[in-house]
């Protein structure tokens, strides 16, 4: 097996979008150059590492096997450069992060810090629900993952870095909104809008409501914090949301937290990567980058 890494990264490019001709643009050659490297690579392996159902391309097993190696490869190379990088006294790359949706509202402050101290650097976001982000961090795709909830299947080098605090809110003209020390049963009768299932969230709020026997009315799920956020403002019902959610524009006076028992949630934000992945200098510098700010906001 003869592959050059040109052609790893074609069948990266592959993988990622799906198409010959995606994979061709991205890498600045033509539809049928692409086409006959990807068929270099097929006899090379000896065995179909991709097919075309549909118009769409799909990888064999042999093609995950071949992409996740490449991948890897692709990775130790990155890190070799940017060591070679730091040696001469230069400090530039690119940075891959994916993170759940609700971080999307704390992430560029900190961003804005790192990128001042690090201007060279090239920084990829990839902003999705938990299930989205859990996916790519069960296929390596990125340098660290950012989450509330992460998964317990997966063997993880796991820092905590910032508290997540969960609020049970309700619109400001809601009969309950001046009162204190509520139980959940005084909830019992309104309708609850959640999260979509698997998200951070949702899987926080259910293990209090399991705690306490507690089995809210659900009016709806939405799979956005401003959608829900927009919702209970409306009066539709009432919610779990994070507090970075809410520390935005009208959101203080439209909505408030309801002082109910269990409220706050205590939860945490956590900055991961699978366990025995060698982080590049630069993901290892935004990480502590990440610790040091929870240190002096603590």
């Amino acid at each position: 097996m003869n592959l050059t890494f040109r052609q790893l990264r074609l069948f990266m490019a592959l993988a990622d979008t799906g198409s010959v001709s995606a994979a061709a643009r991205a890498l600045h050659v033509t539809q049928p150059t692409a086409s006959m490297q990807l068929k270099e690579i097929t006899q090379s392996i000896g065995m179909p590492v991709y097919e075309v159902v549909g118009k769409r391309v799909f990888l064999t097993e042999a093609g995950r096997e071949l992409a996740e190696t490449a991948r890897a490869i692709a990775g130790e190379w990155e890190a070799l450069r940017q060591k070679f990088d730091a040696m001469r006294g230069l400090t530039r790359g690119r940075l891959r992060v994916a993170l759940v949706n609700t971080a999307q509202y704390f992430m560029p402050r900190l961003l804005g810090g790192f990128c001042q101290q690090h201007p060279e650097i090239d920084i990829s976001l990839q902003v999705l629900n938990r299930d989205g982000v859990v996916a790519r961090l069960r296929d390596n795709l990125d340098d660290l993952y950012i989450m509330s909830m992460p998964p317990a299947d997966i063997e993880l080098h796991d820092d905590v870095f910032m508290p997540n605090p969960l609020l049970l809110v309700a619109a400001a003209t809601h009969p309950l909104a001046k009162k204190h020390k509520l139980s959940l049963e005084k909830l019992a009768t309104d309708r609850f809008i959640l999260r979509e299932s698997g998200s951070g969230t949702r899987m926080a709020t259910e293990q209090l409501f399991d705690a306490h026997s507690f089995r809210p009315g659900l009016r709806m799920e939405l799979g956005s914090n401003e959608a829900i956020r927009q919702a209970v403002a409306a009066g539709l019902g009432v919610a779990v949301l994070s507090r970075h959610a809410l520390d935005i524009g009208q959101a203080k006076e439209e909505v408030v937290a309801l002082d109910v028992q269990g409220f706050p949630l205590h939860s945490q934000w956590h900055v991961v990567s699978p366990r025995g992945k060698r982080l590049s200098p630069i993901a290892s510098v935004f990480r502590d980058h990440l610790l040091r700010g929870s240190r002096h906001s603590a």
